[in-house]
């Protein structure tokens, strides 16, 4: 890893580094998600399709970046637990969020949304799991803690082929959709230019971001999963939390929505599975990934019910998701001092 030759093994100097990397994931994401929203409005993408693919992956660079580097870096469960605990944090924290943001008592959704974009995110979760699932049954690795397994490259092509149904999807919703006249005045190269400059700010500031909670967690104490989790998690989030609530403020709280179920389902469909192509293939802890991954399935499901409900979410629906995380980070907190044994071998 690079930072291992630049920055000092100092914990005072790597928390630095955390908050500096952090404002340059926040820099570069507002680059890249600006120049997303320019380009969906030249070539006449819908509300829908813009949130939940276009600014949605561009938001999601971060958590992808920190698969992709800790992936390289060993680290592979410091990667997975940012995407799971970035997960979390989208579906409970970022609608809140959006929620308390606009000037009425609710954010408003759609049929889109609730039928399409949180229920194929659910089938998201679901297929992650199953995959995960298949590497300790077919690719058990007996050397290492129980219920670990191996993901190989055909394992990852699973959920790699759903996001793929995925964007098959959202393209027969363009061909529908009918564009005004948005795009007009937009400067296409200069848009892709913003686009490629913050893909770049954003991969280097996750190199360094990764490397300091690796070390903090080790110096410590903190498993690498644990880290991910809440550390990293909590940093890779803030680009997807500066568009949703920004969308929100501004009444659009398709895109807002959008963008929080489509950056999950590119971080568990596309993210974690590129990591394993790159790579060549990577061992998971079923055991600690499992209640994680109920967690979420429960969070998301909160959030699903809330929206379902007159198709809106009201500002006591948010205060309960707040609620929610804050029992998810408290049970994280119990889960580092050992008063708690629920993930095995994390």
């Amino acid at each position: 890893m690079v930072i291992s030759g630049i920055v000092p093994d100092v914990t005072p100097v790597h928390l630095v580094v955390i908050a500096i990397a952090s404002v340059a994931v926040w820099i570069g994401s507002a680059w890249l998600e600006t120049s997303a929203e320019d380009l969906s409005a030249y070539y006449g993408l819908p509300p829908v399709v813009q949130g939940s693919v276009v600014v949605a992956v561009g938001s999601s660079f971060p958590e992808f970046a920190s698969v992709v580097i800790a992936a390289f870096a060993g680290a592979f469960d410091l990667g997975v637990g940012a995407i799971v605990g970035s997960a979390l944090f989208n579906v409970l924290v970022i609608p809140a969020l959006s929620g308390l943001s606009t000037e009425g008592e609710e954010l408003d959704a759609n049929r889109a949304i609730v039928y399409k974009e949180a229920q194929f995110y659910m089938i998201a979760v679901s297929a992650l799991i199953i995959t995960f699932a298949l590497a300790v049954i077919y690719e058990p690795v007996e050397s290492a803690d129980a219920l670990s397994g191996e993901i190989t490259r055909p394992l990852a092509v699973i959920p790699l082929l759903l996001y793929g149904l995925y964007l098959f999807i959202q393209w027969q919703d363009v061909g529908d959709h009918t564009p005004g006249d948005e795009g007009e005045g937009v400067d296409v190269l200069p848009a892709w230019g913003k686009l490629a400059a913050g893909l770049l700010v954003i991969l280097v500031a996750v190199e360094f971001l990764v490397g300091s909670v690796e070390f903090l967690g080790a110096a410590l104490g903190v498993p690498e999963f644990l880290a991910g989790v809440t550390i990293l998690a909590a940093a890779t989030s803030l680009p997807d939390t500066l568009v949703s609530v920004r969308s929100a403020s501004g009444g659009n709280g398709t895109t807002s929505l959008g963008n929080v179920l489509g950056s999950n389902t590119f971080d568990l469909l596309v993210a974690i599975p590129v990591g394993v192509v790159l790579v060549g293939s990577l061992t998971i802890n079923f055991a600690v990934a499992l209640p994680l991954f109920g967690v979420l399935t429960l969070a998301t499901v909160l959030l699903f019910t809330f929206l379902r409900t007159d198709l809106t979410l009201y500002r006591w629906e948010s205060y309960l998701l707040l609620l929610a995380y804050a029992v998810f980070v408290a049970w994280m907190v119990t889960e580092s001092i050992g008063a708690t044994d629920l993930l095995k071998a994390a």
